[in-house]
């Protein structure tokens, strides 16, 4: 039975992406330094992903990682990766771009919507630094993007659920909205039976470190108290296999959802 939510995980290496795929993941984000938020992969990376991973993958195009606002050089360079992206086979786009004032760059944000064309483009988490998010949305939808990734503002999307519902419900059909944050197979039903939500986004603990990914059981012999990468990927596994069932089993207690 296929999924009726989509989950997107975000990963930042080859061996990760292959994990969510065998865990049953919908789509990836693919992004180096997920830690910092995320910085666009490299062109050999996303060549590489693409030969290893069948699953849908977008790549997140953001030049650096310490806001939301791009010189003109910068936003030359953007222009540059979505043309690599889309030479790499990526199924789709992932960026965002703000004013000074925080405010939706629509303009600009429209241009790289255009040229990424056909691949549909998610507004990521910059929306989340609008002051006023009714008003960010009817601005991204100018923008031409697919969908918006949004915790509302918050640290966890649990934190937001309320905002995320008037969110969705606003939407309707005109764009997609994403929750995002802290996502796991303990709170996923609580957030899509309160939202409505139709795809979520998770990195399942992807993003604590750049190096590290958690603490490895007590009394393994292990020879460090930290997963190495190729030890979280066996972790990850699990738990977007684990996130991926608890959705399935709420469409086959309630079939018509």
């Amino acid at each position: 039975m296929p999924n009726r939510v989509c989950v997107e995980v975000c990963v930042e290496s080859v061996e990760h992406a292959r994990a969510a795929e065998r865990g049953r993941a919908d789509r990836i984000e693919l992004c180096t330094d997920l830690s910092s938020g995320g910085i666009t992969p490299s062109f050999g990376f996303m060549h590489t992903v693409r030969r290893h991973v069948q699953i849908p993958i977008y790549a997140l195009i953001r030049p650096h990682s310490r806001d939301f606002c791009y010189s003109d050089h910068e936003f030359e360079i953007m222009h540059d990766d979505i043309v690599a992206a889309r030479e790499s086979g990526m199924n789709g786009i992932v960026l965002g771009i703000l004013c000074r004032d925080a405010r939706i760059d629509i303009a600009r944000t429209r241009t790289l919507v255009d040229l990424a064309h056909p691949l549909p483009v998610t507004f990521h988490r910059a929306f989340d630094e609008s002051a006023n998010a009714e008003s960010a949305l009817e601005e991204v939808i100018q923008t031409g993007a697919s969908r918006i990734l949004t915790s509302a503002g918050k640290s966890a999307a649990t934190d937001g659920l309320p905002t995320l519902a008037r969110l969705i419900q606003a939407a309707q059909n005109r764009i997609v909205i994403m929750p995002c944050g802290g996502i796991n197979d303990g709170n996923a039903l609580r957030i899509i039976q309160e939202t409505s939500a139709r795809e979520i986004h998770t990195s399942l603990g992807g993003s604590n470190s750049s190096t590290h990914w958690g603490a490895r059981p007590a009394g393994d012999g292990g020879s460090s108290d930290k997963l190495t990468s190729g030890e979280f990927a066996t972790v990850l596994e699990h738990r977007v296999n684990k996130l991926v069932g608890v959705i399935r089993d709420i469409y086959r207690s309630d079939p018509v959802r």
